[in-house]
């Protein structure tokens, strides 16, 4: 009975995760998906849908008779969805650059801090959690804007002569991509560097290292899994972001996210809208695969 029971719940412990992916990934993918091989219609929703049960299973076989992936083919004939796409993984790209060369001495200062004020500094940078999101964005156009809080310091230090057009600018979209997702970037590495075992450092260094080189051959390759998992962390959410870009970066900004809300509600074109939601996912599948294949390698080279 004891082992029967046991059976059961090591299956349940690997149908729960699996039934969870099924209901709020798979199930969401395969809506938009069926989304994306509609067609446009004057309707609420403004599309005529396929898959449907409306008329019976006769009604269904003839829906799939006619589905087709026009609107797929219709995103590689208009140059705005691939500037669109290369230009958020582009955007993306360069944030995540520069939210690791900004977070890994942060995370670093924080793992070599002593013990007793590491849950502190671990609390600050999880504070702007604390403020929604919606209202960080908003306070760094009261920033940035001409008038704003950033161009007063500067003329009042008579660093600049006129105030700086930064609102509005890729410049704005970096800075807020940057700020919002840089806590996402210094909490892998630090969970890297924190469990470190200094004395390799010093073994590295009675053997002739420097500390230059020390860093280079020991410190960086064993924190390489919180080097990818924060930059996936930030990547991926970053290249589908819209708010920043849409807040910040005014209309001469062009990403994915932005094009999609068009899409979705100022063209009323649900079925392209779904079909570059669908592309979008499949591009950001492949980071979260590499990812996955890193964590696996780490995981074996720990055992």
């Amino acid at each position: 009975m004891g082992t029967l029971a046991s059976r059961f719940y090591n299956r349940l412990v690997i149908v729960i995760p699996y039934a969870w992916l099924l209901l709020f990934f798979l199930a969401p993918f395969f809506i938009v998906f069926r989304i994306s091989l509609s067609t446009t219609a004057i309707a609420i929703p403004p599309y005529e849908p396929v898959f449907s049960f409306a008329d019976g299973w006769s009604g269904f076989w003839s829906k799939i008779a006619t589905f087709s992936f026009d609107n797929y083919g219709y995103l590689t004939d208009d140059p705005l969805y691939f500037n669109a796409y290369l230009s958020s993984v582009i955007i993306a790209a360069v944030s995540t650059l520069l939210m690791l060369l900004i977070a890994y001495p942060i995370a670093y200062g924080m793992a070599q801090a002593p013990r007793t004020i590491r849950p502190t500094l671990l609390m600050l940078v999880i504070l702007p959690f604390w403020t929604s999101f919606l209202i960080r964005v908003y306070a760094w156009i009261a920033i940035l804007k001409p008038e704003g809080l950033l161009n007063q310091l500067l003329l009042s230090l008579h660093i600049i002569d006129t105030p700086l057009i930064i609102l509005n600018t890729p410049t704005a979209v970096y800075i807020g991509i940057v700020y919002s997702y840089l806590p996402f970037m210094v909490l892998p590495l630090y969970s890297a560097l924190e469990k470190m075992d200094g004395t390799l450092i010093e073994a590295a260094q009675d053997l002739g290292c420097t500390p230059v080189q020390a860093f280079w051959r020991v410190t960086f390759p064993l924190s390489i899994p919180g080097v990818v998992a924060g930059c996936m962390l930030v990547f991926i959410p970053a290249v589908g972001e819209f708010v920043i870009p849409d807040l910040l970066g005014g209309s001469q900004t062009l990403m994915i996210g932005k094009t999609l809300w068009n899409e979705f509600n100022a063209n009323r074109d649900w079925p392209v809208s779904s079909a570059v939601a669908t592309i979008l996912l499949m591009i950001l599948v492949i980071p979260i695969v590499f990812f996955q294949n890193v964590q696996a390698k780490a995981e074996e080279r720990e055992k």
